[in-house]
This record gives structure tokens, sequence and C-alpha cells, in this order.
């Protein structure tokens, strides 16, 4: 959430970030309300001032025996008291309001975030790897998986709908390998691992942004509490009204979670394989940081994500996103694209974004520097895919496919699968 303040000093500057953001603004609303919530702020302070010198006179004509003058006073102040009553409806009434507009106006974009109106102006970073050069005609994921007998998408139907998927044998094994790998590794660069509930409350998916503007993608449960969209979520609300101390920052926090998403916007799109589900697995971090060191948070927990993909073997790309296609939450966001075959081109399969104090505001979550500050600060949160666990898999069947049919497993994933190299057909 935007500060209330700065947007009441800095209108047209918002507005401009806005139009940038490709992000309606009403610049109206918001003035009538400010205005509404302060002057019943105003009345309700005088209000209460002529309610608290009435009282006192009032006791004082009691003590002075002035009992049918004290009478009269004690009603003044019953109808101070229902005016007053009033005044609070109405500055509630201003603040609901204004607080459901501000819930649903995205964050500034940083002034480093390059601009553009969409995906097409994301200007690419750098990339690593050299994609595949196949001897054979190269096969999709979701032609290989069905062959090995390790994905079964037809029963995941029968099961679920579509879009659910169904793993086994060595496709399972190989979800594990990858979830635990992901893991293990993050762990050994500083990150404290966590096991997060598969559900959330609202206040905790506001807290980070989901709601309430995009509800429609959230499967909801008839107790109220939602499936979560990401471990984003839960690691970020975590320290939600809590104080930190700066001595901790920055905290660095994964989790591996089943991600449950309706994808209400996304109909005919990557309808086939794992690219686009409605239930993923996927390693989570999250830092909070320092406000003046989050944007290098931000860069290392790039390269936390990288890391994963250059173990893996996989070819990527990293692009920077323009302000039109940032996400809600996200000031300045980073994404990891891998190379799939299938698609003849690279695939997002991690986002890492600096929220700045967008979150934090919402969630509450501070910290104290006596050595800098009096008082304490918002703190910046930052999160980032450590990866997308089905897009992985389907980037390794692809980029490791061999002619016979057979798929490679990558070196490091060794261990993680008992010691397998390959993935056959089952005969």
């Amino acid at each position: 959430m935007l500060d209330i303040r700065f947007v009441r000093d800095n209108q047209e500057a918002v507005a401009q970030a806005m139009r940038g953001r490709a992000a309606s603004w009403d610049s109206a609303r918001f003035s009538k309300l400010d205005e509404a919530r302060r002057a019943a702020i105003a009345q309700e302070e005088a209000l209460q001032a002529q309610r608290n010198t009435a009282s006192k006179a009032i006791g004082q004509m009691f003590a002075e025996g002035k009992t049918a003058e004290a009478e009269v006073a004690k009603e003044e102040v019953r109808a101070v008291n229902e005016r007053l009553e009033a005044a609070a409806r109405a500055r509630e009434a201003a603040e609901a309001a204004l607080g459901e507009l501000l819930l649903n106006v995205p964050n500034l974009s940083a002034e480093t975030t390059p601009v553009g109106a969409g995906e097409e102006d994301n200007p690419e970073v750098r990339r690593w790897g050299e994609p595949p050069a196949f001897g054979f005609e190269a096969r999709a994921h979701w032609d290989i998986g069905p062959s090995l007998g390790i994905i079964d998408f037809e029963r995941a139907v029968k099961l679920a709908k579509s879009r659910f998927i169904l793993l086994g044998g060595l496709g399972a094994r190989l979800e594990r390998a990858l979830i635990n790998f992901m893991v293990d590794t993050h762990a050994s660069r500083g990150y404290k691992e966590w096991w997060c509930p598969s559900m959330a409350n609202a206040e905790a998916l506001t807290g980070t942004g989901q709601l309430p503007k995009f509800e429609e993608d959230l499967f909801k449960t008839t107790e109220g509490l939602y499936l979560i969209p990401t471990a984003e979520v839960q690691l970020t609300n975590i320290h939600a009204h809590e104080v930190l101390e700066a001595a901790d920052l920055p905290l660095k926090y994964c989790g591996f979670t089943s991600c449950f998403r309706e994808e209400a916007g996304s109909a005919g799109r990557d309808t086939r394989g794992l690219i686009r589900v409605h239930q993923f697995d996927k390693v989570e971090m999250v830092k909070y940081a320092k406000p003046e060191e989050s944007f290098d948070d931000l860069e290392s927990m790039v390269a936390d994500a990288e890391n994963i993909l250059q173990l893996l073997g996989l070819p990527y790309r990293v692009i920077e996103l323009c302000t039109g296609d940032l996400g809600f939450s996200a000031a300045k966001t980073y994404d990891l694209e891998v190379w799939l075959p299938s698609y003849d081109g690279y695939k997002e399969i991690s986002s890492c974004s600096n929220c700045t104090d967008f979150q934090a505001r919402r969630a509450n979550i501070k910290y104290r520097d006596p050595d800098s500050f009096k008082g304490s600060r918002l703190v910046h949160t930052l999160n980032g895919s450590g990866l997308a666990v089905g897009r992985t898999m389907a980037a390794i069947l692809e980029n490791y496919q061999q002619a016979d049919g057979s798929v490679k497993v990558p070196d490091v994933l060794v261990p993680y699968m008992g010691k397998v190299e390959r993935i056959e057909a089952v005969q």
C-alpha cells in the first residue's frame, strides 16, 4: 500500500507513475475522501475538546452546589456526544473508502525500472548457456512424460479436472528430487527453511497484495481461508505486526509449498503440459531488508535463483520487467526464463522482485535501528521463485532428452534420484 501522506503531497507524480504502469488512478476521488477524512478528524478533535471543557465545568458546578445548571450542561454534553458519534462514523466511512481505494493501487515503480508498455518492452539483461542442438526431432515434455510413464495427464483429469497433473514412478521421484535439491541449495547460501500452511487467511493475502484485487485467481474454502498461490504469502507474513532488529537484517527465508491458482485470466494460454496448471510445486525465497540495502539484496536473490539453473545446466536468460509489465506489489522485477525447445524460446521460471515498503505497510512489518534513527521504520520485502518445480521438470525433460527417447538426469540430481542417471520407459 502506498503511503497516504506521500500520495497527498505528490498527486501528479502518483498519477504519472500509474500511467506508466497502465493502472487506473482516480485522483479526484482520493482528494475528496482524504478531505472528508481530515475534516471529520478535525471535527472530532474540536468536539472532544468541547466535551472535555464542558465536563470539567460540570464537575465544578456540582462542587459549588449549582445542580440545576450542571444538569442543563449535561444535556448539552449529550448533544455534543451525538455530534461526536456522527463525526466518528463519517471518519470511519471515509477511512474505509480511502483504504479500499489504496488497497487496489499498485506499488510505484523504482527509478531504475525501465519504462515500457508491456512485455515486448522488457530489456534482456544477460544469457547463460547454449540451447541444445539435437541430431533428432526433439519432442515436447507433454509427449516425453507420458511416453516414459512418469506423467499422466488423462488420469489427473479423472481425479480432479483439466490443468492438474499426476506424476508416477520416476516422475514423482524427480519432483521430490528437485524440491530437496532447491531447498538444500538455498539453505547452503544462508536461507532459513520454513514449512508453511497451505492455506492463508484474508489478512495475510491482503498483506502481500493478492487481496482484494486478485481474489478471482484464488481458491477459497467454505471457512473463508484461501489455498495459497505462492509461499511468498506465508513467508512474508511470518513477521506481520512485528518490529524486527536492524542487526538481524536481512532475514533470508525459503520454503517449499504447493501453490494453487484459478488462472482465471489465462483461458487458452499454455493449456498443454506443466507450464500453466492449477496446482504446482514451488520453492520460494523471501527477504526482509533495510531500505538502503534492498536493491543490492534483489541482485543477490537473482543470483541465488540463477545458481539453481546453472547447477542444473539449463540455458536461460534474465530480463528486466518494464513499468507496464510489473506485478502489482513490485517496484522492480527480474524474470528468469529457461529455454524450452517445445516453444523454440524462453519461458519464465522465476520472478524476483523488490516490493520496497509496499507489503510491509500493508502487513505492518517494521524494524528498529537505534544507531541510525529514533523509533522504527518499515522494512523492504523481496520475493523470488527458486524455482517453479513443474517448469523446471519440463525444462529437464526437453533439454536432456536423448535420441532413444530416454532423459538424462542432471548430475546434481543423481544423488537425490537414488543414483538413477537416466529415465527410461518402463518395459
